[in-house]
């Protein structure tokens, strides 16, 4: 693809089985440096298991994973996660029983105690979900849906990240809540002071995908079966009758 920026993660040939089932079937995928890739296909197609084998949660049996262009597909989760990878499942993995506060310093990795946070990073975080302020002292289980999704995704940024994945986000959330994530997205996206943030995002709403991804690949049957500009596949209606089984137009 002409004009794309190196790539920051690639898979090549990679197949993951778990326990008995051969999910992936060789996967190839490029996520350049400072896109927002989107990682589409109808359900089964092997998104959630890809996203889990880049992160060392379920392991490669066959091929290889580059992060910059060292091999990361055989080390364990916690090193991946030190190279600065943040990984929001489709749980949103929070901790309910604590505060939005803690959930925040939790992850921080380089923080013992409140007062090591990045304030000017909170702020910045603040700004993209007001509400994580107004429930600072608020049991994280006590939140909304959309609420909860936000400081997952908050938690992921707490401290900057190279690569940030994400698992269908708006899942179940709101048309408004939808909107206001999209905003913070496209701000993520954009980074601060200019830095772009290099995301992988797996979503079902193809107008999400549309309004945040610039790069696209598809997945089908545990394979990657097309890859290209988000806004080319946006325009080509047969394209996407044909890989995700929908137009556009009819969920405009």
């Amino acid at each position: 693809m002409s004009g794309q920026s190196p790539a920051l993660l690639q898979l090549d040939g990679v197949h993951t089985h778990i326990g008995a089932y051969h999910i992936l079937h060789g996967v190839d995928l490029v996520v350049p440096e400072g896109e927002l890739t989107m990682l589409l296909g109808r359900n089964g197609a092997g998104k959630t298991t890809t996203l889990r084998t880049i992160m060392g949660l379920w392991r490669v049996g066959q091929g290889r994973i580059r992060f910059d262009g060292q091999p990361i597909h055989a080390l364990p989760t916690p090193e991946i996660a030190r190279l600065d990878i943040a990984y929001v499942p489709e749980n949103m993995g929070i901790f309910g029983d604590l505060t939005v506060r803690e959930n925040l310093l939790l992850a921080a990795r380089r923080a013992r105690s409140l007062d090591d946070l990045d304030t000017t990073r909170l702020d910045w975080l603040f700004g993209l979900f007001p509400a994580l302020r107004k429930f600072w002292l608020y049991p994280a289980g006590k939140l909304s849906g959309g609420q909860k999704q936000m400081l997952a995704i908050a938690r992921a940024m707490v401290e900057p990240r190279r690569l940030l994945l994400i698992d269908e986000p708006t899942k179940g959330l709101a048309p408004v809540i939808i909107r206001n994530l999209i905003e913070a997205l496209q701000e993520i996206k954009r980074g601060r002071d200019g830095a772009r943030t290099t995301v992988l995002l797996v979503e079902q709403n193809f107008m999400v995908a549309k309004a945040l991804g610039d790069g696209v690949a598809v997945m089908d049957d545990g394979r990657v079966v097309h890859a290209g500009r988000m806004a080319e596949l946006a325009e080509d209606e047969s394209l996407q009758q044909r890989l995700l089984g929908l137009s556009l137009a009819a969920h405009q």
